[in-house]
């Protein structure tokens, strides 16, 4: 009798153990909650992009403005774009949750396809966020 008792003790022990096992190897390197002593420097959401204007395919004029939403960013300077390989600045605007980031396409860019390439960056890989979207650009 003391026998079964030993085994159901020893296999609740190895099993509660298991778990303790599972959880610490699936939330190491999370920093913790906003309420944990952790810290939220170290951690972040996914960035998301959406809401791409004027739309994938769009025919547009030369020199016209393109805007999307910005998601889980921190501040907006960490959001650049690039359209064949030209650097657009950006101007962002704070809507809560979002931030609603415009650029206007590089005025050399005439009767071309153009994608426009979106990048976030971060302190760490799962902090980054790429995307973006092609545009069909007539003449002046």
């Amino acid at each position: 009798m003391n026998s079964n008792k030993l085994l159901i003790s020893m296999t609740l022990i190895a099993f509660l153990s298991s778990g303790v096992v599972t959880a610490s190897e699936h939330h190491s390197g999370h920093g913790g909650g906003p309420k944990s002593s952790g810290g939220s420097a170290s951690t972040c959401g996914k960035p998301q992009l959406a809401k791409f204007s004027p739309a994938h395919l769009a025919n547009v004029a030369p020199e016209s403005i393109f805007s999307f939403y910005a998601y889980n960013i921190d501040k907006p300077e960490y959001v650049s774009a690039t359209v064949k390989n030209i650097p657009v600045e950006l101007s962002a605007e704070f809507k809560d949750p979002f931030y609603l980031i415009k650029g206007k396409l590089p005025a050399s860019l005439v009767d071309t396809a153009a994608r426009i390439n979106i990048k976030v960056t971060g302190k760490s890989p799962h902090c980054e966020a790429e995307d973006g979207w092609l545009l069909l650009i007539g003449h002046k």
